[in-house]
């Protein structure tokens, strides 16, 4: 039963996300912020996962961990590389706090939690985590962003989280 809480608990931290946001309308936030807000996402997943490699001892989880690693600071290295070619900084904003105020929750949560009942909390996370930010990616960001650079990265960025989407559902069945 205290699974179901949890995952009750991280949806609900989720739909505060999208919620919030659809309240301060993502959709008009600068390429600056933008570029801020999925900074901060892939660290929160990147923070995630080496979370998942210290708690799980789990070989599926940890293989899913690592590619969260790599694929999203490589997708960081490549947008701080454009930042730089552009002479711009990104820019805080209310969607990049409250997504990481949401993940110190999560992350308390979660460090407390051992064996199954971590790997399973920790896959439907990255379920619900993924759906979210890329739904908003390709819903709220991609349509508003100005610089075609900057849009061209955040097209690459969505195909390879939709494939760690699809991913996280097969470890989410996977644990069942």
């Amino acid at each position: 039963m205290k699974i179901r809480t949890l995952i009750a608990s991280v949806a609900l931290a989720l739909t505060t996300i999208v919620s919030g946001a659809q309240a301060n309308d993502p959709a008009k936030l600068n390429d600056l912020q933008i570029a801020h807000v999925a900074y901060t996402a892939d660290n929160i997943d990147i923070r995630y996962a080496h979370l998942a490699l210290a708690i799980s001892t789990n070989p599926q989880i940890h293989a899913f961990a690592r590619t969260m690693i790599r694929d999203h600071e490589a997708v960081n290295t490549q947008a701080l590389a454009l930042l730089k070619k552009l002479n711009a900084n990104p820019q805080d904003n209310f969607l990049s706090k409250q997504l990481t105020a949401n993940s110190h929750k999560l992350v308390d949560k979660m460090s407390k939690l051992r064996g199954k009942a971590f790997d399973k909390f920790y896959a439907n996370n990255e379920l619900a985590y993924h759906k979210a930010v890329n739904g908003l990616v390709a819903n709220a960001f991609i349509p508003n962003i100005e610089n075609a650079e900057v849009k061209a990265l955040f097209k690459v960025g969505l195909k390879i989280f939709k494939v760690h989407e699809k991913h996280a559902e097969m470890m989410v069945k996977g644990l069942k």
